[in-house]
């Protein structure tokens, strides 16, 4: 019976007791946060092309951008849909030159059969980084937004995110943001959930990215 039990249990949930135990720093927060909700999304294009529009934006500005431009495609993103858009109709959603580049990018490549979103889940962490690297304007923060919210990876620490380095710098009583040598130092104490420390992160500033 509590062999099932444990079998039973939320992999967030049981990441959240780990983290406890071994991050005496994140242990206070995430007793105030409670679980963790993080859902990941259903719609692999959409969130690619959410994850574009969200880079160096608040999450509010982000999702009134991206509401903006799903207006324009009834009955949701897909390759054909925004390929049929002019330049101007993109551009008037609050999209710049460098993001537009990288959604018509992001396109070609499905749509050419270079990228297919029902292989992503099957593939590492690794090649999916270096499979979504090749899209114009999609980095590593990108990626790791999208293992996070997309494909729900558990591992991922985003060194290169502002609001978990902030999270980082308040609980642990730094003077400054960690560097991305000291991230890596703190998450090492998470593993193998370090998405999970960093959702706790960012909770304990009041904002989840995307989510």
């Amino acid at each position: 019976m509590a062999a099932k039990k444990k079998m039973d249990e939320s992999p967030y949930l049981v990441a959240q007791r780990a983290i406890s135990r071994r991050d005496s720093k994140l242990r206070p927060i995430i007793k105030r946060v409670g679980p963790c909700t993080l859902r990941p999304m259903a719609d692999r294009f959409s969130v690619l092309v959410r994850t574009i529009i969200s880079q160096q934006l608040s999450t509010k500005a982000a999702l009134t951008i991206g509401d903006r431009l799903l207006a324009l495609v009834p009955g949701g993103f897909t390759p054909e849909r925004l390929g049929k858009l002019r330049d101007e109709q993109i551009r008037s959603c609050g999209i710049s030159g460098g993001k537009l580049k990288s959604i018509r990018d992001l396109c070609a490549r499905i749509g050419g059969g270079h990228l297919n979103p029902d292989d992503f889940p099957a593939l590492s962490d690794e090649v999916l980084r270096e499979k979504l690297t090749e899209v114009h304007g999609i980095g590593p923060w990108s990626v790791d937004m999208y293992l996070i919210f997309c494909l729900g990876r558990l591992d991922v620490l985003p060194v290169g995110d502002l609001g978990l380095r902030l999270g980082v710098k308040e609980a642990y009583g730094l003077r400054e943001p960690p560097t991305v040598a000291r991230m890596v130092e703190i998450g090492e104490v998470w593993r193998p959930y370090r998405t999970i420390g960093t959702w706790y992160m960012w909770r304990s500033r009041g904002a989840v990215p995307q989510s």
